[in-house]
């Protein structure tokens, strides 16, 4: 029996190879030069919001996206095949061979596949046909079309399309309606990252090369210019040591540096180089060092010049989703942009940022998951971890180490005595991380709260240490990957939520929004991202019995948002 349709809205299947496209509505096939194809698809969109079924949203939607158009609803084949099979890989091959149950195809990339037509038996037989024959793993399509293809072979993919889209809407749907929704969500998802790379994120210039300035010296003109100003930065740590001279960029040397000033330490990675910061200034000035040093090499001026647009915009690729951790992210510095360069994130003349950060959404997500009244209790309060110590009857901080040492599974110490107190006061929260660790210490795949797969494999030969290992991570990853998927969802609501006032998200970083809007808007935007929270988690966790909290300021730089910004909320 052929697999139900959709729900509305009413769809198009679209795909796209070189200069030519089809789509499919209303059960019919359209073909044809890209170019003429994009205003029909535009009215499509302008008078019927339909859900867009692409195999990707950069090959699918990226045309659209390019001309402005704001995609509203679509459905992601490669985002979707995410959810159901776990992993990165998401070629239209392996999500074909998915939802016939089928092994998967060569990778792409596979030397030996290349060149090979990607629509199976292209010309062979009717496409139509093809699509509905019996599932055989030699008959699976592996990646695009060429870009010398026909309308024919583009119309039958974008049909192919189709039928992949409704197969695994089946399959979700048998998951439940909260998996469909994350379906709906990621494939949103994919459409923002689009436009975030479209659109950038808004860079003061000016400050940006002060900054810059501060921690790498002035732009260099010429190559001794530069050799100099890297040998003076290297002088403000050496001169903590006269006598002696260093490679500050070759580990073995900075270690052999630090024991001659009486610091003996097993590596010299920050973390294990800080609690030492006191103890000579040589350390101190090392840290500083580094700091300085990662601007002037991956954030300095060549990084200002080929990354940050004329219109003053930083611009790098974004992702919808990272793999098992579900995150999104980005590339050329706009998800690790160092802090000193963050007073360079400015809103442009008569706008503002709406800065949004999502508050213990850990441990609330946890509360979600499990079902745990009492855990959802202790959700109302603005500080989770309040109404937690005092059930437990331990200081707060005592209480928040507990509960982080729950989800990441640490067991010794201090945290051990106060997990056995969560263990007794809130069982249900506690049991949803003991399964998904003795699931990891089996090798046994999990599943988010939104449905994706966790992939997790036992070794026959593998030590104890590396099954407990596997045991922390997905006690962890099945909290963070919801975690993940409740902030998409809120962010695909602001997304939509901000098109009355044209206000546009510039920023998505792990639980962080950063929103661009009008000034004069900004009350509207404020209440736009607190009333998105409420009503995406509602549909996320189909209650209100647990509560998701935002802080959320107003501010003119990024960097402002800790000073308490122009306004609080």
């Amino acid at each position: 029996m052929p697999p139900a349709p959709m729900l509305p809205p009413a769809r198009v299947a679209f795909a796209v190879s070189g200069d030519r496209a089809a789509y499919r509505w209303q059960e019919r096939t359209y073909a044809g030069e890209l170019t003429a194809i994009l205003p029909t698809l535009e009215a499509l969109e302008r008078e019927h919001s339909p859900r867009w079924v692409v195999a990707g949203a950069a090959a699918g939607l990226g045309h659209l996206v390019g001309l402005g158009i704001r995609v509203a609803r679509s459905w992601d084949v490669a985002e979707v095949h995410r959810l159901i099979a776990g992993g990165w890989r998401a070629d239209l091959g392996a999500a074909w061979a998915t939802v016939h149950d089928q092994p998967w195809p060569a990778a792409p990339d596979n030397p030996e596949r290349r060149g090979e037509a990607t629509l199976f038996d292209v010309g062979e037989s009717d496409p139509g046909e093809a699509a509905a024959a019996p599932a055989r793993a030699d008959r699976v399509p592996v990646d695009a079309l060429p870009t010398n293809a026909d309308p024919t072979q583009v119309g039958a993919l974008a049909e192919l399309i189709d039928e992949v889209a409704r197969r695994q809407y089946v399959r979700l749907d048998a998951f439940g309606p909260r998996a469909v929704a994350t379906a709906y969500s990621e494939s949103a998802a994919a459409v923002l990252a689009l436009e975030l790379e479209r659109d950038g994120l808004p860079i003061d210039r000016v400050r940006a090369e002060e900054l810059i300035a501060a921690a790498a010296g002035p732009r260099p003109r010429t190559a001794g210019e530069a050799a100099a100003i890297r040998a003076a930065r290297d002088e403000r740590v050496l001169r903590h040591l006269p006598g002696r001279r260093a490679d500050l960029r070759n580990p073995a040397d900075v270690q052999a540096l630090l024991a001659a000033a009486g610091v003996s330490v097993p590596s010299t990675r920050a973390w294990v180089l800080e609690p030492y910061r006191r103890s000579h200034p040589l350390v101190a000035a090392l840290l500083d060092w580094r700091k300085d040093e990662r601007i002037a090499t991956t954030y300095g001026y060549r990084w200002l010049d080929e990354h940050v647009g004329p219109d003053n915009r930083l611009r790098g690729a974004w992702t919808a989703c990272d793999g098992a951790a579900g995150r999104m992210t980005a590339r050329n510095g706009l998800h690790n942009l160092p802090q000193p360069l963050r007073p360079a994130v400015a809103a442009e003349s008569g706008h503002v940022f709406v800065r949004a950060d999502l508050g213990q959404i850990e441990p609330r997500v946890l509360a979600a998951l499990s079902g745990d009244p009492a855990f959802a209790a202790a959700s109302r309060a603005d500080d989770l971890y309040a109404p937690v110590a005092a059930t437990l009857g331990v200081p707060r901080s005592a209480a928040k180490i507990a509960v982080l040492a729950a989800m990441y599974g640490q067991r010794s110490g201090a945290a051990g005595a106060a997990l056995r107190g969560l263990e007794r006061a809130f069982p249900a929260a506690m049991a949803v991380l003991d399964d998904a660790y003795a699931a990891g210490l089996q090798g046994r795949s999990l599943r988010t709260f939104g449905g994706r797969l966790i992939q997790l494999h036992s070794h026959p030969d593998e030590s104890p240490a590396a099954a407990a290992g596997r045991g922390r991570y997905a006690r962890n990853a099945v909290v963070q990957g919801s975690a993940a998927e409740l902030f998409k969802a809120w962010a695909a609501t602001v997304r939509h939520e901000l098109r009355p006032i044209s206000g546009q998200i510039v920023l998505c970083l792990h639980d962080e929004l950063l929103v661009h809007v009008a000034e004069r808007h900004a009350e509207a935007a404020v209440a736009t991202v607190h009333q998105a929270l409420t009503d995406s988690a509602r549909r996320w966790v189909g209650a209100e019995q647990v509560r998701f909290i935002a802080d959320v300021k107003v501010v003119r730089r990024w960097d402002e948002a800790k000073n308490g910004g122009i306004s609080g909320s």
